[in-house]
């Protein structure tokens, strides 16, 4: 990015509008155009900052343009709100000047984020250290939470500052911040009982709904539903690019850092929930016997949540909203209120809480970042406050918003020329008086304290007997009809003028921004700001502490009958403290400019702008800054500009800079009427004359140019030339070195190809030479071989005839067998025992030792695969191997138990808590526990019982309570009986005669048939001194029950119920069970 050495370097436009030329309102407008369209929004009006809103981020506040700012003189760099800044807080620290910066503009023209930017740069600048990091980040993060409780969404604006602020920045003499203290004006409450089309009630109810907990939530007695309060505007409670619940973490973050504590932030918030819950009370008439109207609160739910939340009791409060009490002297007077009264007293105590409360939270700030030291401090001042505001309809708080205004632009007109004056005092130049519009008429018409505006408006408030906005209109036709800035219909039809756009009930002032149209409807009583002393003492009645603070008026001890400040008396002399205030320091102006109502980026709206250039006087302050000397600036820097148009101060001059500017001047023949020399500086009366300095310069700067060009390119090509010289000679060397090195190459090369193929020749003579003697070596050997051979056979011969067949025999068995073991070896089965693959004989011989072989293999494999079992898994393959030995081709549902495990505890009966105490009960350790069912004799239905068996007895319990039905003990047990088919019934013969008999035999049904009578065979055979358990496997037995034997007969049948077997009673005799056919 360029950076520009000076305010009128590569200017766009004009960047200070003193310069402006020719100047009228179409050429300020166009130039702020101009300058917008190119991303620059900001233009200086002599010191005064001229700040259009942008809609956009832009890339001209990051830390690099800080320090490019740093202790830059103010017309140094282009036009920046760093540049104001950075202006006062040197003046500040340099020189122990207070300053103020003044931040004015209507709704939407970026007073708050100007405010912001002035602040983070100050901190950015300022001294470092733990201590006054502190500092800084408290006055920082006091902003969030101002904004929080003092800011709304507005059609002109999605954070809109709905209250003024002044805020005095301490520092110490390093110019660092010690602290600061805040003031607020004018909170505008009435926005929490209404709001306008399109507006929202103040943040912090939306970002306390969206973004607190559940539980916080819950213990403030509120819902998320933004429609279920009231006092919320539906129609635009979301708002782009507003994240309402983030904003809360980060108000609460920032309160924290500020300095409260946490059990006053939940205090704050409960006030808040307080308003919520308040806006939802709601009332209806009811008649009185004597004829008169008073209200009843229809639904106390909400009230009774206010109540507990501020600790009141709720029938103190329902009183107060009922009736109200007047006191004079003496005597006390309780009069009902009806409806529309009992209104007006919840609005009105929801506006006083909510104000109080932002006032409040401002003393608290001030507690936590006010400077610890007493000693003396440098003050700067911020003030972000309301700009003029003109609406179709103006109403109370317009009228005191303007009056500000006015004051404010009165201050400005006196601090502007007084410091004009001094400049000129101070460099030596003669002053003369600049004619201006004063508007001390306008401020006198409005706060004279006996003709004036607000004062008429007060003692129409204290008036006794019938007071309305109509009364109070004829008061001011009265007084003020003739005066030459107010307007109404009466008094211009008094003056026999016919005005058709004044209403009967509005006046007019013709302000210095324009006339405004004010409609008196509602001024008395915004105007008196009325709470009822009945809700002052119903609050101070509270037990939260903080609403004892809010309302100490309502304390019965301290009762004052004296009528409470009208809102305009407490605004006048607010205004009246920060004009004091202000003239004690030295001002800095920030005039904040919206382009467009769309809140859109790259449109620029003429009227709008226009408008508003109007009402913040701009064009009146460009002619009061060029009624004297348009342009000034210090000799240094003027000599340093210019010295290139005089021959005698380029390129160095050598005496006093003032010198040097004079015989400039005289080179260039201005004329000296347009100029005058000061102390320090040179003063230019007409842009014009600068303009002609800046032609010249910019002309002497392209003649300039063309000379270093024209050296530099002579230096270039001579520089070109000389190292093309140095290049040739360079090249040529190294190239002869190389054709000399390629030619030894070359000879060397040819030289190594003869002596190779020299000594190839003789290797190769060498070679048959050897060869020639190798062979015949090789054939003497070889003859000698044979012929040894043929002597040795010859003599041996006779030995090898008698044992030759059976070393053949031997040997070929033995080859035989070797390859037989080696085949084997490759193509064995695999290790699992029920792998039945074996090789095939490949010899019929061989037949005995294939088939011992498998054996030996197959044992061998058997025993390393029960090598890995563990003892629980060999006690199970145990039981597996007992149950094929009893089922096996007995029992039809014995080949679908194999697949399955057999598993014991089906309950888990010791984890379960539901059988802990079944399981406590049990003596030995539980080897089955499942699910049984029990068959009644009767109809054949099963019933379920627990089925628990150990290494004494089996036990039945019940399944739902646990409660034991029987308990066997096992020697007790003689038989068991099933049926040969699929299904899973049994009977457990009992021995005659034994005490668990009584009730007879047990026919039962369980889906592990098979592990039961495995295990209840088990303990049998593994207990020495038990009979061993007989399994009868038949389709028909007998079952005693009781004293009656019952035959318990199997047939193979069609269900009616699908594919489960059914028990059915025929007789007193005999149970017949159907099982169905396996498919």
């Amino acid at each position: 990015m360029e950076v520009k050495t000076s305010l009128l370097d590569n200017m766009i436009g004009v960047g200070d509008m003193v310069l402006l030329e020719p100047l009228s309102e179409d050429s300020f407008l166009e130039n702020l155009r101009n300058r917008f369209d190119h991303n620059e929004i900001y233009t200086y009006i002599g010191s005064v900052v001229i700040s259009m809103n942008p809609y956009r981020s832009l890339p001209i506040f990051t830390p690099d343009k800080v320090e490019e700012y740093r202790n830059r003189n103010f017309y140094e760099l282009s036009p920046h709100i760093y540049a104001l800044a950075d202006e006062a807080y040197r003046s500040l620290r340099d020189q122990d000047k207070d300053q103020c910066i003044l931040i004015t503009g209507e709704s939407g023209a970026g007073k708050t984020e100007a405010s912001k930017l002035v602040m983070s740069y100050v901190a950015a600048v300022c001294g470092k250290g733990q201590e006054v990091n502190k500092v800084k980040e408290q006055l920082l993060q006091s902003n969030p939470v101002l904004e929080a409780f003092g800011n709304a969404k507005t059609v002109r604006n999605d954070n809109s500052s709905r209250f003024g602020k002044y805020m005095d920045i301490e520092f110490d003499f390093k110019g660092d911040p010690l602290g600061g203290v805040i003031s607020n004006y004018l909170l505008e409450k009435s926005r929490v009982v209404k709001q306008p089309r399109g507006e929202r009630n103040f943040h912090i109810f939306y970002q306390l709904l969206s973004g607190a907990s559940e539980d916080t939530l819950k213990k403030l007695k509120l819902d998320r539903d933004f429609s279920k309060y009231n006092y919320l505007s539906l129609d635009s409670a979301a708002v782009n690019g507003l994240d309402d619940a983030a904003n809360f973490r980060t108000v609460r973050n920032a309160m924290q850092i500020v300095g409260f504590m946490e059990d006053e932030v939940q205090s704050v918030l409960e006030l808040v929930a307080a308003v919520l819950k308040l806006g939802n009370i709601e009332f209806k008439p009811e008649s009185r016997c004597n004829g008169t109207d008073e209200s009843r609160i229809k639904d106390k739910n909400d009230l009774k949540e206010m109540c507990e939340l501020l600790g009141i009791e709720q029938s103190v409060l329902e009183r107060a909203f009922s009736y109200r009490t007047v006191e004079a002297k003496m005597e006390k007077v309780s009069t009902t209120l009806n409806v529309a009264q009992a209104y007006y007293a919840r609005d009105a105590l929801a506006k006083n809480l909510y104000s109080r409360l932002f006032s409040w939270l401002v003393t608290r700030i001030n507690e936590s970042i006010k400077a610890q030291t007493k000693a003396r401090h440098k003050v700067m001042g911020v003030l972000d406050i309301y700009g003029f505001e003109i609406f179709e309809d103006n109403s109370f708080e317009q009228f005191i918003i303007n009056y500000c205004n006015e004051k404010l632009q009165q201050i400005f007109i006196e601090l502007t020329l007084r410091e004009e004056q001094e400049e000129y005092v101070r460099e030596g130049i003669e002053w003369t008086n600049i004619e201006y519009f004063n508007n001390a008429i306008i401020c006198d018409l409005i706060e004279n304290n006996q003709n004036g505006i607000l004062a008429m408006l007060d003692e129409e408030c204290l008036r006794p007997g019938t007071v309305t906005d109509e009364t109070f209109l004829d008061k001011l036709n009265t007084i003020c009809a003739e005066h030459q800035h107010f307007e109404s219909r009466l008094s211009k039809n008094s003056k026999f003028l016919t005005d058709h756009s004044l209403p009967h009930n509005c006046f007019r002032i013709q302000h210095y921004a324009g006339k405004v149209l004010y409609r008196v409807e509602g001024f008395v009583d915004k105007n008196n700001d009325l709470l009822y002393r009945d809700l002052s003492q119903a609050m101070y009645k509270a037990n939260h502490s903080l609403i004892k603070q809010l309302f100490p008026e309502g304390n019965p001890a301290k009762v004052n009958l004296k009528r409470p400040l009208t809102a305009g008396s407490q605004f006048k002399t607010s205004v009246g403290t920060l004009m004091k205030n202000l003239q004690t320091k030295n001002p800095n102006y920030i005039r904040c400019i919206k382009p467009n109502d769309k809140k859109a980026s790259h449109i620029f709206t003429d009227s709008l702008v226009r408008h508003q250039a109007r009402y913040l006087g701009l064009m009146e302050n460009v002619r009061v800054r060029r009624a004297g000397y348009a342009f000034r600036q210090a000799y240094e820097p003027c000599l340093e500009r210019y010295k290139m148009l005089c021959k005698k101060t380029w390129p160095h001059w050598r005496g006093p800079a003032r010198e040097g500017v004079e015989v400039l001047m005289a080179d260039l023949q201005v004329p000296a009427e347009e100029f005058s020399y000061g102390r320090s500086k040179i003063f230019i009366r007409n842009p014009r004359t600068l303009f002609f300095l800046e032609e010249r310069r910019r002309q002497c700067l392209q003649d300039l140019a063309t000379l270093i060009q024209k050296i530099y390119r002579g230096w270039k090509c001579r520089s070109h030339f000389l190292l093309l010289k140095k290049s040739q000679i360079v090249v040529a060397a190294w190239y002869r070195r190389y054709a000399q090195q390629k030619k030894y190459q070359q000879i060397k090369s040819a030289t190594t190809v003869v002596q190779s193929y020299t000594r190839g020749w003789q290797a190769r003579k060498l070679l048959r030479e050897l060869k020639y003697q190798k062979r015949c070596k090789e054939a003497v050997t070889t003859i000698a071989a044979y012929w040894h051979g043929t002597q040795v056979r010859r003599e041996y011969r006779k030995f090898f005839r008698a044992n030759a067949g059976k070393k053949i025999y031997d040997f070929t068995i033995q080859r035989i067998m070797q390859k037989y073991f080696l085949g084997l070896k490759s193509s064995l089965p695999s290790m699992s025992p029920i792998d039945r693959s074996w090789p095939a004989r490949p010899y019929l011989f061989l037949d005995g030792v294939h088939t011992e072989l498998r054996k030996i293999f197959h044992l061998w494999r058997c025993k390393k695969y029960r090598s890995q079992f563990t003892e629980e898994k060999k006690a199970v393959y145990e039981e597996k191997l007992e149950a094929s030995e009893i089922f096996k081709d007995k029992k039809a549902l014995y080949p679908s138990s194999v697949s399955q495990p057999f598993k014991g505890d089906y309950l888990e009966i010791s984890k379960n808590p539901k059988y802990q105490k079944l399981s406590s009960s049990m003596d030995d350790k539980v080897l089955l526990a499942d699910v049984v069912n029990k068959i009644n004799r009767a109809n054949g239905k099963g019933t379920a019982r627990i089925f628990l068996l150990t290494k004494k007895n089996f036990v039945l319990a019940d399944q739902k309570t646990g409660q034991v039905k029987a308990s066997v003990p096992l020697p007790d047990l003689t038989s068991v009986s099933v049926s040969t088919q699929s299904d899973g019934f049994f009977a457990l013969k009992l021995k005659e005669g034994s005490a668990s008999a009584v009730k007879g035999d047990f026919l039962l049904s369980s889906e592990h048939l098979i592990e039961i009578i495995t295990k209840l065979h088990h303990i049998g055979a593994t207990t020495a001194d038990r009979e061993q358990l007989n399994i009868d496997i038949s389709d028909e037995f007998l079952v005693q029950f009781k004293q009656d034997k019952v035959c318990v007969k199997f047939i193979q049948a069609t269900p009616k119920n699908g594919n489960t077997v059914a028990c059915k009673r025929k007789n007193n005799r005999l149970l017949e069970v159907s099982v169905p056919t396996s498919p």
